[in-house]
This record gives structure tokens, sequence and C-alpha cells, in this order.
């Protein structure tokens, strides 16, 4: 009896040590959970400026700076006014040809200069590496006098050569492809140099097949960069035929005030096409830079 009753007595006064040491901590956020909230919140405040545009493109003048994101004056007249008041088919067709052809001719280049400069031997190579990816440095506000003095003597101002020639050679393209192709394994390549192939079919038929991903990515990159330029085409540019998308945007602001709703409408319509073509090729985006070759 004295030993039941010790032992129900030990046991009573160690059931409330132990749910008192059990109930008065909190399990510490893990370091995933932590990620996992500031990805959702990062996400949040990158997506919300898109959406604002978005929803504001459908409302009126008057209520498109209410600051209200669902419209209450819900109009398809900015899309109209856009499409059947100015041109805007003619400058959504002008960004597109100057960027799929830039985009072309790019990693055409890109990809050969890249592939020499990875594999070919020649005195002063990585000097010439060195010059190129020093052009990294040198932002396009710098060179842009000189390059619009360049292209007037060359006779290139308002014409589409202007505006393509100049955005084909970029620094970034060959020395992300120069990094991808020193991952590449030499076997192949030399496989079919013992087979009598020669440097231009071992690019063509080996090195090109095998950077398809790299390429894909690169690809979305130029098209973008390029679909966005405003700069240089506000510069070398006069002709209303030659005018791009963004231009076209900015022709809605006039000097005293802004019409917003035609602004944002357009915005909309030049942002759709992007998007989905970041949303349908994600996933080369990704694995082009895993397999890059940067470290």
């Amino acid at each position: 009896m004295a030993s039941d009753t010790l032992t129900t007595g030990a046991g009573k006064s160690g059931s409330p040590g132990g749910s008192g040491t059990g109930t008065g901590r909190r399990r510490p956020l893990s370091p995933r959970a932590g990620l996992t909230i500031l990805a959702v919140v990062l996400s949040v405040i990158s997506v919300l400026p898109v959406l604002w545009m978005l929803t504001s493109s459908f409302k009126t003048r008057e209520t498109v700076t209410d600051g209200k994101l669902i419209p209450t004056d819900f109009t398809f007249d900015n899309f109209v006014y856009v499409f059947t008041e100015v041109p805007f088919a003619r400058y959504l067709w002008n960004s597109f040809f100057i960027s799929a052809v830039i985009t072309i001719a790019a990693l055409f280049f890109h990809s050969m200069a890249a592939y020499a400069l990875a594999r070919l031997r020649f005195p002063g190579r990585e000097k010439l590496f060195g010059a190129i990816f020093a052009t990294l440095l040198v932002t396009a506000p710098v060179v842009l006098i000189p390059l619009f003095m360049v292209a007037r003597e060359l006779g290139l101002l308002d014409s589409y050569a202007g505006l393509i020639i100049p955005a084909i050679f970029n620094a970034f393209g060959i020395f992300l492809l120069r990094q991808f192709y020193l991952g590449l394994p030499k076997e192949l390549e030399e496989a079919a140099v013992i087979d009598g192939c020669g440097h231009w079919r071992v690019y063509w038929n080996i090195v090109l097949p095998m950077s398809r991903p790299i390429l894909s990515a690169l690809a979305i990159f130029f098209f973008l960069a390029n679909w966005n330029a405003f700069v240089w085409p506000l510069v070398a540019t006069s002709d209303q035929d030659l005018t791009v998308v963004q231009l076209g945007i900015a022709s809605f602001q006039t000097q005293y005030t802004s019409n917003w709703n035609y602004i944002l409408a357009a915005a909309t319509v030049a942002a759709l096409p992007m998007l989905i073509l970041f949303f349908v090729f994600q996933r080369q985006i990704v694995e082009s830079i895993k397999t890059s070759g940067i470290k």
C-alpha cells in the first residue's frame, strides 16, 4: 500500500512537470518556412503592379486613378481606342519584327563567337574575351551619342537597319554561351574531328544541338529586351511608320496631362505576349541558368 501510494504520488507529481515543459515553449520557425513566407511576400509585391495595370486598363478616365483594384465602371473603350484611333497594330508589328530579327541574328553570331572563344586556340584569345566582357561595365547612355553619330554617318537613321544592327552585338550573350561551352565534354568534339569534321561542322552538327536550352533562354532574354527598347528607337527614328510599341505607349502622354486609361490599356496589350512567352518557356530559362556554368 505504501509503495502504491508512493508510485501514484510520483506519477501525479511528474505529470504536471512534464506537461508544463511541453506547453510552455513554442517550436521555432524553420528556415524552410521562413523562406517560403518571404517568397510569398515577394511574389505578391511583384504581381500586384501587374494585376493593378490589368484591372485599371478596364477603367474609365475619371476612375483610373481612384486607387481601387476592382474597377467600378467596367469598359472596353480603352482597347477600342488603342486599336482604332492610333496605328497600334503597326507599332506591335514593328516591335515584333525588330525583336525577332535581332534575336535570330544575335544567337547566330553570339554562338559562333562564344564557341571560338571557348574552344579555338589563337593568340590574344583571353585578351579579346576580356575586352568583350569589359563592355558589360559600360552603360548604354554612355555610348548613345557616339552610336548615334556612327549610325548617322552610315545612313542608318530612320530605317529598320538602324534599329536592328546596333542591337545585335551584346557581350552578355557571348559571355553566357562561352561559359556554357566550357562545360561541354570535349570528347564528342574530338571524336568528330578524328572522323574528319572541321570546326564549322562540329559547331553546326554537335555544339548547336547541345545548346538548345541556353539558346532558348537567351532568345527570350533578347526578344524581351528589344521588345521593351525605348531610348534607342526614340533617338534613331522620327518616322511614324517605324514607331515601336514602347514609343506608341508614350505617345498617349501629352504635355500637360496623361491619358492613363489609354496608357494602361496599351501597356496591357504589350505585356501579355511577353508574359505568355515567359510562362511557356519558363522551364528552359531555369534549366539554362542551372547548366550555364556560372559559378
